[in-house]
């Protein structure tokens, strides 16, 4: 099975990276944006063959390592 997992940050945190791009767009003279949030985006193959307890661990991997939760969500998709 493999794990899709899109972390972003939650809104009202500040985005540095995400306002170095808008600026780096609109210096290339791309028009019309008004913002960039960055994000990450984490593929992991598992060798669990059950979806619900890949989940599972998915998710204790995201809590404990992957996301920090105070500042950023994330989400799981998992394709078997």
């Amino acid at each position: 099975m493999k794990a899709k997992i899109h972390v972003t940050l939650k809104n009202g945190v500040l985005d540095p990276q995400g306002k170095a791009v808008g600026h780096a767009l609109g210096s290339l003279g791309f028009e019309g944006v008004d913002d960039v949030r960055q994000g990450k985006y984490i593929e992991v193959d598992l060798t669990e063959t059950d979806a619900d307890k890949a989940l599972e661990s998915v998710d204790a991997m995201c809590r404990q390592l992957l996301a920090n939760t105070v500042i950023e969500n994330y989400d799981i998709e998992i394709e078997a």
